[in-house]
């Protein structure tokens, strides 16, 4: 969960950078793209540039092009997702200019070839990766075939292609009607079998960490499959939706699409539960804390089952030493708040400065402890951020 807190991070910076003017270059290159082509084509856009009116967006612009083809120059080829890199002034002085570049690690293969220069950056192909951070099971089906795949965050990844084979293997011959249509329905119910077999090995293969199975297809078939119970009882059936396809690629769009709306409520829903119980907890003084020093305490002796982090939460431990009596301590610090005097009268100055929240994911990560980013836009989440610090653990033991 630190990738998925980093990425937070870098976004919420980048996010609050403004340009005087259009001067913020966003480019996004695809797995797979040359990198000779990327670099031609911002060439190109440098060349246009020089048509811009005003001279210090147009030498912005090009300084913001010429600083990312050199960093370009750096790969060889494009990484496994892709290449986001952003770069432009981001001085907040008019008269001052401050060329910086940043560039992300993309969680998830881009699929477009981006550049775009405005007075901020483009931010929403990153900004949905990082919002869909849960994996689902996806299932197409009809009576002859079906295809089964993995959500993760927003790339569909196919796990298996199963067909039935109920009425090649089953031929009427000299059978009574009865025999017959005995035969088919095991037939029918060997192939719901199959397919359930393949959803269980799925979700054994990621220790049942899935949030879930969405089924989609089109007649009754795939309706008739979730009420065999063939499946692990484990394996929570999040949805049934109506689809035109079960193929590897129009069915499951269609059924990611139709599906939409509910697995977004789907973090909504465990944050909610996840909120409710440990409110529950702190109020009976239950199996519940609060507050870094003691939600770290409780990391180190393996005592969390899980880290509840506000998405919003912003703890620092700053390292001051004073000029006058030379006294060095380290302080918790929320935001940008920041000591600037210390109480024998002397000028504290900041010698260190490291995320408390990061540190605390860190720790989760290591123990194999799940972190729970808290949506502050929620009663709850705003509780656990006003209220807690934006910090809390549900405890495995009381102490």
């Amino acid at each position: 969960m630190k990738d998925a807190y980093d990425l937070k991070k870098e976004l919420k910076i980048l996010k609050s950078i403004r340009g005087s003017g259009t001067e913020l270059i966003s480019i996004y290159v695809p797995p797979g793209f040359p990198i000779s082509d990327e670099v031609a084509r911002l060439r190109s856009e440098y060349g246009q540039a020089s048509n811009i009116k005003s001279k210090t967006t147009r030498l912005n612009v090009q300084n913001a092009i010429e600083r990312i083809i050199q960093y370009l120059k750096v790969y060889r080829e494009v990484p496994q997702n892709g290449l986001a890199v952003f770069c432009g002034n981001v001085s907040n002085v008019q008269s001052k200019t401050d060329i910086e570049l940043y560039s992300m690690n993309v969680p998830q293969p881009l699929k477009s070839n981006i550049y775009r220069c405005d007075s901020t950056f483009l931010l929403e192909p990153i900004e949905a990766m990082a919002e869909s951070t849960d994996n689902y099971a996806l299932l197409v089906m009809d009576g002859r075939e079906a295809t089964l795949a993995i959500l993760k965050g927003t790339e569909i990844v196919i796990d298996k292609n199963i067909k039935s084979f109920a009425h090649q293997k089953v031929h009427k011959g000299g059978q009574s009607a009865a025999r017959y249509d005995r035969a088919i329905g095991e037939s029918i119910d060997d192939y719901y079998k199959s397919i359930a077999d393949a959803v269980n090995d799925l979700f054994l293969k990621w220790n049942f960490k899935l949030k879930g199975l969405v089924v989609g297809g089109p007649g009754p078939s795939k309706e008739n499959f979730v009420k065999a119970k063939n499946l692990n009882y484990q394996i929570k059936v999040l949805g049934v939706f109506d689809t035109g396809y079960t193929d590897e690629t129009v069915g499951l769009n269609e059924l990611l699409e139709k599906a939409k709306s509910l697995l977004s409520q789907q973090q909504a829903i465990i944050e909610r539960t996840t909120m409710e119980k440990f409110l529950n907890e702190v109020s009976h003084n239950g199996l519940a804390v609060y507050g870094y020093q003691k939600v770290k305490d409780a990391l180190f002796r393996s005592n969390v089952s899980k880290l509840l982090i506000s998405e919003d939460a912003e703890l620092y431990n700053v390292s001051y030493k004073c000029s006058n009596c030379g006294v060095e301590f380290t302080k918790l610090e929320k935001g940008n708040q920041r000591e600037t005097q210390h109480e024998c009268g002397g000028a504290l100055s900041v010698t260190n400065e490291k995320d408390a929240i990061e540190e605390l994911i860190d720790i989760a990560d290591k123990n194999g402890i799940e972190t729970l980013f808290i949506s502050s836009d929620s009663q709850y989440g705003k509780e656990l951020l006003l209220g807690f610090d934006g910090v809390g653990a549900l405890l495995k033991y009381r102490n």
